[in-house]
């Protein structure tokens, strides 16, 4: 099963971000949380330990870690990374968003709305 798709871009540079870190052995952390706008928010890091209840896979050769909360959210999201004239960046394509707000970084679902604030 596979819960969201990180792209060939996303992952090239999430294994770069990856070399960078002293830490060895550490997972990629996807999850959401309430907050933003829109009421939820995405995080995205690195962590070196999963909990019992946590959902893991690997795409690309890196190990993913989801929190059992954000799974139903994060179900089929797609992660990608676009690099252009002005820098880069990661965007997130969420088919379970039915709004955002202005500035991008927080979203709403149909079950899920968290509790809005300040962008």
């Amino acid at each position: 099963m596979i819960l969201l798709t990180i792209t060939e871009s996303a992952a090239d540079r999430i294994k770069e971000m990856m070399k960078e870190e002293e830490q060895q052995n550490l997972f990629l952390r996807i999850g959401v949380k309430g907050g933003g706008c829109s009421g939820l928010s995405y995080g995205m890091g690195f962590d070196a330990e999963k909990k019992d209840d946590d959902l893991t896979f690997e795409q690309h050769g890196i190990p993913v870690v989801v929190d059992k909360e954000s799974e139903g959210v994060l179900r089929g999201v797609i992660i990608d990374f676009k690099q252009n004239m002005m820098g880069g960046g990661f965007s997130i394509d969420n088919p379970n968003a039915i709004a955002s707000c202005g500035c991008g970084s927080s979203f709403r679902t149909a079950d899920n709305t968290g509790t809005p604030s300040d962008c």
